[in-house]
Parts: structure tokens; sequence; C-alpha cells
């Protein structure tokens, strides 16, 4: 239960991006709100895997730039990982298209925030 409430969190968060983001784009079959939420669903999933299986290796090698920074590089992976999602979902006709790298910082910052947010109401096991 607890991974499919923070599928939806991260679909959300992705969708704010995209809505508040004029250069990140969910595109979706038909332009109907089911095939919408459905595409969400799963670039949230792809989102997820990015997160959870590139990511702490990028980590682990930026960790001297994460130091110097005080942390703000994370940013930087965090828009990568957007971008790599863009790019596996790319791949099909449908799923996110994000338009350069400072589209992608922007959008980073945001599901950043909002998976904070959201996750403080969830909470955790």
């Amino acid at each position: 239960m607890q991974l499919a409430l923070r599928l939806i969190i991260n679909a959300f968060a992705i969708w704010l991006a995209a809505y508040l983001v004029g250069a990140i784009e969910v595109v979706s079959p038909e332009d109907e709100i089911g095939w919408k939420i459905i595409v969400l669903l799963a670039v949230a999933a792809v989102f997820t895997l990015v997160n959870a299986l590139v990511k702490p290796i990028v980590q682990v090698l930026s960790l001297p730039l994460v130091i110097v920074t005080l942390g703000l590089f994370l940013l930087v992976v965090n828009a990568l990982m957007l971008m790599l999602t863009a790019a596996i979902t790319e791949v099909t006709d449908y799923g996110l298209r994000v338009d350069g790298f400072w589209a992608a910082l922007v959008g980073a910052l945001i599901i950043s925030i909002v998976n904070w947010g959201l996750g403080l109401l969830v909470g955790e096991d």
C-alpha cells in the first residue's frame, strides 16, 4: 500500500512540474484524462526505478561535488535523473518530454519539494 501511495505522489509531482514548467510535458496517445493518468503512473514508475537503481550510483560518484557545494549538486543529480526518465520514456510515442537542462532543474526542484511535503503527510512504515 505504501509503495502505491508513493507512486501516486510521484505521479502528482511530475504532473505538477509539467503543469508549472512549460518545457516539460507529459504526452499521451489521446487527450483524455484516463490516458493522462495511465501515462503519468507509468512515467512515475520509471522515475521511481531510475531513482532506486541509478541515482545511488551517481550520488556516490559525485560525492566530492556534493560536499564542495554543500549538497546543492544533488539538485543537478535530480535533474539528470529526470532527463534520464524522459530519455527512457521517449522511446515510445508517449511519456515525459523535457526540453533542456534548466527545465529539468526547475522540474526536479518542484518534484523534490512536492515529494518531501506529501511524504511528510504520508509518513513511513
